[in-house]
């Protein structure tokens, strides 16, 4: 499957709502790139880009038509719109770029993300085989970082679970590998599906996985509850979500800013005792328990 990348070439002044704009028109990823060279810059959450000519690069499902998003970018920014630049990304080549920069990493004291070039750095650590793609979910992103953490410092053993929005699977193979019974993994993205299943085989975790879309999603109490999505579906979640989750069980939120974490909490605490358990460039993660 292939895939339509824009880049703009702009300036400082502009970049930033250009790509808060592209993000709100449905782009899978957006980067920050040098003009002239090919420097990714990732800014932390509310900070502008460095340079003053900078290359705003979105990509873009190929259902959501070139010119549709063109139009919509003529529109908002009019005479203002820079110089676009538009062209077709395969999935191998995606792959590849993530790949030349992914080395395996270590999340609290047990867990490992191991590329499947590498062997792995600890034999006795709990490692998970996986390879960057589409799919979200690679341990590289704070808010995924973050969850790997909370559920390598808590025994979740005999444990049932959901992860909501499993992405690449990372979250659910984690905690299928730590020891829980059974993980239910729902994603509203069929690639996302596929992904989570062909990276539970791969990891040996296939019996304990189950994963399908939300339609597909036959609602079971469990003891813990995985999301990590964004602010805005986690508050139209919170009852749903509760609905879930077995008294004393445990929810953990994930794809929060800091400044979001408020509203968040106020959403979830009429079903759970909830706290701020970490933070991560200007990203924090929720945890609470069912009353």
């Amino acid at each position: 499957m292939a895939w339509n990348q824009i880049t703009l070439f702009t300036n400082q002044t502009l970049a930033e709502k250009i790509s808060d704009y592209l993000n709100e028109l449905g782009a899978l990823a957006v980067t920050l790139q040098e003009g002239g060279e090919d420097k990714v810059f990732e800014p932390l959450p509310g900070e502008t880009p460095l340079w003053d000519n900078t290359q705003v690069v979105g990509l873009f499902d190929q259902e959501l038509g070139i010119n549709l998003i063109l139009g919509l970018l003529e529109t908002k920014f009019a005479a203002a719109l820079p110089t676009v630049k538009t062209e077709v990304i395969e999935d191998q080549d995606w792959e590849r770029v993530w790949l030349n920069d992914f080395k395996p990493m270590q999340f609290g004291q047990r867990l490992w993300i191991i590329p499947s070039t590498f062997e792995p750095v600890d034999a006795d650590g709990i490692n998970i085989f996986l390879d960057p793609g589409l799919a979200f979910g690679t341990g590289t992103h704070a808010t995924t970082a973050m969850c790997l953490r909370w559920l390598d410092g808590h025994d979740i053993s005999g444990k049932s679970c959901v992860d909501y929005g499993c992405g690449s699977g990372i979250l659910a193979i984690a905690a299928a590998k730590l020891g829980v019974t059974t993980v239910e993994a729902v994603d509203i993205d069929p690639q996302a599906i596929d992904a989570t299943l062909a990276n539970a085989t791969s990891n040996g975790v296939e019996n304990y996985i189950k994963a399908c879309i939300p339609d597909q999603f036959d609602v079971k109490l469990v003891d813990l509850l995985l999301a990590n999505i964004l602010a805005k579906p986690l508050i139209s979640f919170a009852k749903q979500f509760s609905e879930y989750v077995h008294p004393n069980g445990l929810i953990v939120l994930s794809g929060i800013l800091d400044e979001q974490a408020k509203e968040v909490l106020i959403a979830y605490e009429p079903w759970f005792d909830m706290k701020v358990s970490d933070s991560q460039d200007g990203w924090v993660l929720l945890t609470g328990v069912r009353k």
